[in-house]
């Protein structure tokens, strides 16, 4: 290992454990309106729930303290109690943690710093280091690439090096959405499935689910699908794919069925395939009855008579395709 990789997997590995930074990014938990309920069940005996709140008084108040300097609110509150033929209770605590209901990082550190590096005109590469989605907007405009490292674990350094200085190509994709803003999402007391995860997302994401960059690029080819078959019936797929780069890469090749009847989009098959430069392989993907099925508001699940689109790409629909599949025939009922 050289030294420059070396100084770049030791700062992964601080930053990893948070060793003397003191600059990082502030991540806030998207609970629209601010506010996330958790249901605490204590029990305690007969006469002695004034005692136990008094015990509880203490650790609430430096959790409080400890929220307030955090940029949360944090609260509690009894909502009942209950008898149980024990003759114990079950004191119920309703815990209430307000947050500044937003996914940026901290304007006044992280966004500040990025601005003054990328101001010195030299090549710059963001490093995330974070367990949930974050709106990095200003990133995403201004700085040229950028790795979502995650949590890496104690080989975070080594890992981070290698995709830096070209030993590793990247080929991991999203499994979540990132949003452009909380903005984009319901309210937390909203609990219906719009604009929720990618298959209900209406909006312009950030990076959508399924979403990934490589230091080479993929060609595709026309995807083979039938234009009708009959319900209850598997449907096959397949697709060429070609490096179309100059170095050797994994592409992660995303099947996702759309209709009508069901999610907006919805991920019904993948494939990582490994690929020299001009190398092309033909991916194969089948659609079972159950995929093409939707569940109706008595709990069965039935494949109906209907269109559906089929889209095949290295990212979420409008990467390749689409193609149009008519389903015929009587409805069918599923396991």
């Amino acid at each position: 290992m050289t030294v420059r990789r070396s100084i770049v997997a030791l700062l992964a590995l601080v930053v990893t454990l948070g060793v003397g930074i003191t600059v990082g990014a502030q991540m806030k938990r998207p609970y629209h309106n601010g506010a996330v309920y958790q249901l605490q069940f204590i029990r305690v005996k007969p006469g002695m729930e004034s005692a136990y709140l008094s015990y509880l008084a203490g650790p609430w108040k430096k959790m409080h303290e400890a929220g307030k300097q955090a940029g949360l609110e944090v609260s509690y509150k009894v909502i009942s109690t209950e008898s149980h033929g024990t003759g114990d209770f079950n004191l119920i605590l309703l815990t209430e943690v307000k947050s500044l209901a937003n996914l940026e990082m901290d304007q006044d550190k992280v966004e500040e710093l990025m601005q003054k590096v990328a101001a010195l005109g030299k090549p710059v590469v963001l490093v995330l280091l974070n367990g949930s989605a974050v709106a990095a907007t200003w990133a995403r405009d201004h700085v040229p690439a950028i790795v979502e490292a995650w949590y890496p674990g104690q080989a975070g350094g080594d890992a981070i090096a290698d995709v830096l200085f070209g030993d590793y190509n990247p080929a991991g994709r999203l499994p979540v959405t990132f949003y452009q803003s909380v903005d984009q999402l319901p309210p937390f007391t909203d609990y219906s499935m719009k604009n929720r995860t990618y298959r209900y997302f209406t909006g312009e994401p950030l990076y959508p689910f399924g979403y990934g960059l490589s230091y080479t690029t993929f060609a595709y080819g026309d995807l083979t699908l039938p234009r009708e078959a009959l319900t209850g019936d598997t449907v096959k797929a397949s697709v060429e794919v070609r490096n179309s780069g100059t170095v050797a890469g994994e592409e992660v090749v995303q099947l996702y069925l759309c209709s009508a009847a069901g999610p907006i989009r919805s991920l019904e098959g993948f494939q990582r395939i490994a690929l020299r430069p001009g190398e092309k392989k033909t991916v194969q993907f089948t659609l079972s009855p159950r995929q093409l099925s939707t569940v109706k508001p008595d709990g069965r699940r039935v494949v109906e008579p209907g269109d559906f689109t089929v889209v095949v790409g290295g990212q979420q629909p409008s990467a390749r395709g689409p193609s149009n599949l008519r389903l015929t025939g009587a409805a069918k009922e599923v396991q």
